[in-house]
């Protein structure tokens, strides 16, 4: 019979199971048989920088933990050697690496996996593989949005660029004045030209006198 310890640490391994599944989005569950080391490493890799949690399990472990976190598996799904790879945010992700690999390699294979809970067929899985990942997913998401915040940022700028608004409304004042000067300049000749005419008799007088 198994020692209290083997039987406590089983426990611990289920319920850590179980709790990772119910804080996953996704899951997809493989089985690894005939993977080389080398290869094997190159793919925890692969999903670890996914953000993809990636861990082999027994299926005595796996049975009990999906159960207890509400996930109907099959029986065929804990047979032969299993891997598990979850993901807490990234829907596609699992789906895409190991998918993308399985096509590589005819004794890796994906058994099931499972959205929010809720087990998918193969069919879905192949159609989350070929969804773009997170990143260009967010990254077209932005930039439909940034598209008319781009517009609207370069308006602003360009108005900056020209001192502002408020810098452009005393220029408009500053020219009003130009305007009322010209008549001031027409009427400016007219007052110098009074004094000639009363010149004119002075001049005259000398020369009568002269004639005298």
């Amino acid at each position: 019979m198994p020692s209290t310890v083997v039987l406590e640490k089983k426990k611990q391994q289920v319920a850590a199971l179980s709790t990772r599944i119910k804080e996953s989005c996704a899951g997809i569950i493989v089985d690894y048989k005939g993977i080389t080391v080398e290869d094997d490493t190159k793919l925890r890799r692969e999903l670890r920088e996914a953000g993809v949690q990636y861990t082999v399990v027994k299926n005595s472990i796996l049975a009990r933990a999906a159960e207890d976190a509400g996930l109907a598996i099959d029986n065929s799904v804990v047979e032969g050697t299993t891997a598990v790879a979850t993901s807490v945010e990234d829907y596609v992700a699992a789906a895409r690496i190991l998918n993308k690999y399985a096509e590589g390699h005819d004794n890796f294979t994906i058994k099931t996996g499972y959205l929010d809970g809720e087990i998918i067929d193969g069919a879905k899985i192949e159609s989350l593989a070929k969804l773009p990942s997170r990143e260009v997913l967010l990254a077209t998401v932005c930039s439909v949005f940034n598209a008319p915040i781009a517009a609207f940022a370069r308006g602003v700028q360009a108005i900056v660029d020209k001192g502002g608004v408020e810098a452009c409304e005393p220029a408009a004042k500053e020219e009003a004045p130009a305007e009322e000067a010209a008549p001031a300049e027409e009427t400016a000749p007219v007052a110098e030209e009074a004094p000639a005419a009363e010149e004119a008799p002075a001049a005259e007088a000398p020369a009568e006198e002269a004639a005298e």
